[in-house]
């Protein structure tokens, strides 16, 4: 599937990975939400963990076609996301998102893998409001 990316952390426009590898490759950005996920702190960065009781504020980017497949792998290499790697601290999953204007669209969302989804409900500090960019 060729899904948009919903981000929330580091990839949100103004943020430093934004500019590393969303800067002149996208073809839409568009302010989203995905509910049913809570975002705990990371260690730099964010991550969210599915609870069907969370909301978190991103932003749904849309590639351009002509870079779409080097930014599945770029995306997926920084998030240390392989399909089927028990290893992995992400997992990349589809999920719908809610655009501004209400409408919903499905989008590749980067969670917590099991692991450390457990350990952050566990013992986790989760981000008031599940906006990272405002805190």
């Amino acid at each position: 599937m060729r899904l948009p990316f919903f981000v929330y952390g580091t990839l949100r426009p103004g943020r430093e990975n934004h500019d590393l590898y969303l800067r002149g490759r996208t073809a839409e950005e568009r302010p989203a939400l995905l509910r049913g996920a809570v975002m705990y702190e990371g260690p730099g960065w964010p991550y969210a963990v599915a609870d069907p009781c969370g909301e978190i504020h991103g932003e749904l980017i849309t590639p351009a076609a002509d870079h779409y497949d080097a930014l599945l792998v770029a995306l997926d290499k920084l998030e240390d996301y392989a399909p089927g790697d028990p290893a992995n601290i992400y997992e990349r999953v589809a999920r719908e998102v809610i655009l501004g204007d209400g409408k919903a669209t499905g989008a590749w969302v980067y969670l917590a893998a099991g692991p450390v989804a457990r350990q952050l409900r566990a013992s986790g500090t989760p981000v008031p409001g599940g906006d990272w960019v405002s805190c």
